[in-house]
């Protein structure tokens, strides 16, 4: 049961002020046989799910960390999974008997127990090219987690500049609060979109090009340069980073929105 589900159940008299001290004072940080504590409270401080960063973790450490995590929440993100592992945590996912949710050439997945309600913000999600797609669907899967809807579009880059202009007067429609730009390359794309609107931008510096910084080298460092205003830069390749940020971004925004309402009425 999730802290907002005691809360709520406490209110209506479904359960008592002990029984609600007794579930509350389960929400700590949970250890996993000396391999991993997990922050239970994240998403009530920060917004954001935990995140299991896989690459680096044996399959059955994984594992163990997904079990605990779902017993005392809805959801989890398991980022950056080994090819080998991919369809082995898919399978253990649907033992668990949890959703879930994957990317387009993502090695992310997210895994969740209720049905999310995209109540939150809005978010734009646009890359240069198919190379930044995997990355893109990271941050795409991170803010659907924290309850945002998402508009995409992908393989819009500079190389055909004539695409970017009717995706921007969509996303500019639809009233997104924020849009987060994938690029490799030079990375230009993302100082484009930001001297066009007046919404915040997210830039991803892609690890895709050609010989001396193609490593995504040169597209953080144009990122970083840019001129124009109104333009945040991640890390290369961080697409979980530009999705927590874009996401609370957003959901601020919808929050901020709805107390003007409230104080109207």
């Amino acid at each position: 049961m999730e802290i907002y589900d005691i809360l709520e159940s406490l209110k209506t008299g479904k359960i008592s002020t002990n029984q609600a001290k007794k579930l509350l004072s389960l929400y700590s940080i949970e250890e996993i046989e000396n391999v991993a504590k997990i922050d239970i409270n994240r998403r009530m401080r920060k917004g954001i799910p935990e995140i299991i960063f896989a690459e680096t973790k044996e399959l059955d450490e994984i594992k163990k960390i997904i079990k605990k995590i779902l017993e005392k929440t809805n959801s989890v993100i398991v980022s950056r999974i080994k090819k080998d592992d991919y369809s082995k945590i898919k399978i253990f996912a649907k033992k668990l008997k949890v959703k879930i949710k994957t990317g387009k050439n993502s090695s992310t997945i997210l895994l969740f127990k209720k049905h999310i309600k995209f109540q939150g913000g809005k978010v734009g999600i646009i890359t240069a090219g198919t190379s930044d797609v995997g990355v893109a669907e990271e941050s795409r899967l991170i803010c659907e987690a924290m309850n945002c809807k998402c508009f995409t579009s992908y393989d819009v880059g500079v190389a055909g500049i004539q695409r970017i202009f009717p995706v921007l007067k969509k996303m500019i429609s639809e009233d997104v609060d924020c849009i987060i730009v994938a690029a490799g390359m030079e990375g230009a794309l993302a100082t484009l979109v930001s001297s066009m609107v007046d919404i915040p931008i997210i830039g991803i510096p892609i690890s895709a090009g050609y010989g001396y910084g193609g490593k995504g080298i040169t597209a953080l460092a144009s990122m970083l340069q840019s001129c124009s205003l109104g333009l945040s830069v991640v890390n290369i390749d961080n697409g979980i980073a530009a999705g927590g940020i874009a996401a609370n971004i957003a959901n601020r925004a919808v929050k901020k929105n709805q107390k003007r309402f409230q104080t109207k009425i």
